[in-house]
Parts: C-alpha cells; structure tokens; sequence
C-alpha cells in the first residue's frame, strides 16, 4: 500500500511541476492582407464556417477553449495547431502561387468529403464546428467555383 501512495505522490507532483512549462501561443492581433477571406469573396455563410472549423488550426489565431491552460493538454493543441499550420495557413494563402492553391483547394475538398476535416478529436468538444451534409455540399461547391477561377 505504502509504494501506491509513493507512486501517487511522484505523479501528483510531476502533474503540478509540468503546469510550469510554457506553451507557445498562436494568436495574432491583426489579419495580414494575403488572409484568405480577404483576398477572396466569401459568402459570410462560408466565411463562418470556416472561421469555426477551420481556423483556430489553419490561421495564426487560435481562440483557445479553457482547457489550454491544463499539460498536457496544451501540448497536444499546440502539436495540432503547429501540424495545421505547417499544412495550410489561411493568414498567408495569397502568398501561394496558383498551382499551390488550386492543390490545397483539391485538397481541402477531398478531405471535407472524407470527413477527414475538421479532425474528430476537435469535433468532439466543438460540435458547432462540424459540417452538415447540406454545409459540407454548399462549402465543396463553393471551393470548386473557387479552383476554377483561379
């Protein structure tokens, strides 16, 4: 009995020592003109959608939920965070060339019908960030007039 509380106390301890280590935050207080919603007329339907599931990963402002604060799960929004942005970062999209952005546009489309996006982890606790099938057709519809103008 006496290793269990041993064991406990090094892990309690360990706990609250990680509640010291930092995280990088992801927040920016300005929107750089090469930002996606501003280069491009997106309805404000899309553009709220999108603003909702995608760019707390996909922007350099993520509106952190409450749990941020806590390791390790902090760690883990920070790891997605950096994945989301080292794929695609909204904030520089007009920076890409064409090519580039007909590609993250196939892309964004396969992985929306795939349901491959938004991640499920991230679903879960923001349920207003999952697609609809109606909003999931509208949005793909929208990206592929999108693709082909430019």
């Amino acid at each position: 009995m006496k290793i269990v509380k041993v064991i406990a106390l090094v892990l309690l301890v360990g706990f609250v020592g990680i509640q010291f280590i930092p995280t990088e935050r992801n927040q920016n207080d300005t929107v750089p003109k090469t930002d996606f919603m501003l280069v491009h007329n997106v309805p404000e339907k899309i553009q709220q959608k999108l603003q909702v599931s995608c760019y707390d990963c996909h922007s350099n402002n993520t509106q952190y939920p409450w749990y941020n604060k806590i390791q390790p799960a902090a760690w883990f929004l920070e790891d997605h965070i950096k994945e989301g942005k080292a794929e695609l970062n909204f904030n520089e999209w007009d920076s890409l060339s064409n090519r580039r952005k007909k590609s993250k546009l196939r892309s964004i489309i396969k992985q929306i019908e795939s349901d491959e996006m938004p991640l499920y982890s991230y679903t879960l606790i923001h349920k207003d960030a999952s697609f609809s099938e109606a909003e999931k057709q509208e949005l793909i519809r929208w990206i592929e007039q999108l693709k082909d103008s430019i």
